[in-house]
């Protein structure tokens, strides 16, 4: 599975649980999202690919690396367009760092990112200092333990069938997950591993640190 990484523009508390050196290895392909680029500058990455309309990132561009410029009355957010690129180059493995922070508003629209890339073949996680987020759908996953981070779950369809949810705090066996009902908030892996089975609909990840 190739892997692209992206930048976006989100606030960041912290980048130190960033590690440079296993982006530079681990990734095929480094996407920066308009004012994503100020991320990879604090932490010396070089990206492959510069896109966005600009609007938040106000310093001169590199001139020997590839820009994509849109304008800024678009549908796409920066990061969606980040996305899809991605996805046209086929990297269907895709870490996006900055998608979260002060503005809910692009917050949410990561998290609608999330689907649009599961939707078109890909896997994508967001990642900042205290959360990690991936959407799942139907089929079997584990999750290993993370010492003091919370495990939860939220439907992102009307209705979630979870077949199994086991090595967790509160297990669910059997269970149909309601979007409009946050039952899976605030769950701990008590294993060595949770085991996830999702019988159908889509399910929205969170680990979180507590």
């Amino acid at each position: 599975m190739s892997t692209c990484t992206i930048f976006a523009g989100g606030k960041l508390n912290s980048t130190d649980f960033i590690n440079p050196q296993e982006i530079a290895q681990n990734s095929d392909f480094i996407i920066c999202a308009d004012s994503g680029l100020r991320i990879a500058e604090k932490i010396c990455i070089t990206p492959d690919l510069i896109v966005g309309d600009f609007d938040s990132y106000t310093g001169e561009l590199p001139e020997d690396i590839e820009i994509y410029r849109s304008v800024p009355e678009k549908d796409d957010t920066d990061t969606l367009m980040a996305v899809r690129i991605a996805l046209d180059r086929g990297y269907s493995d895709i870490r996006l760092y900055g998608g979260l922070g002060a503005r809910f508003d692009h917050s949410y629209a990561n998290i609608q990112t999330l689907i649009f890339a599961h939707e078109n073949g890909g896997k994508m996680t967001i990642y900042d200092s205290e959360n990690i987020l991936t959407v799942r759908g139907a089929g079997e996953y584990e999750f290993p333990h993370k010492p003091d981070w919370y495990f939860s779950l939220f439907a992102l369809t009307e209705k979630a069938f979870i077949g199994k949810l086991k090595g967790v705090k509160y297990p669910l066996e059997s269970y149909e997950m309601s979007i409009a009902y946050p039952i899976g908030v605030s769950n701990e892996i008590t294993a060595d591993k949770a085991y996830l089975r999702i019988n159908s609909g889509l399910v929205l990840v969170i680990e979180s640190k507590k």
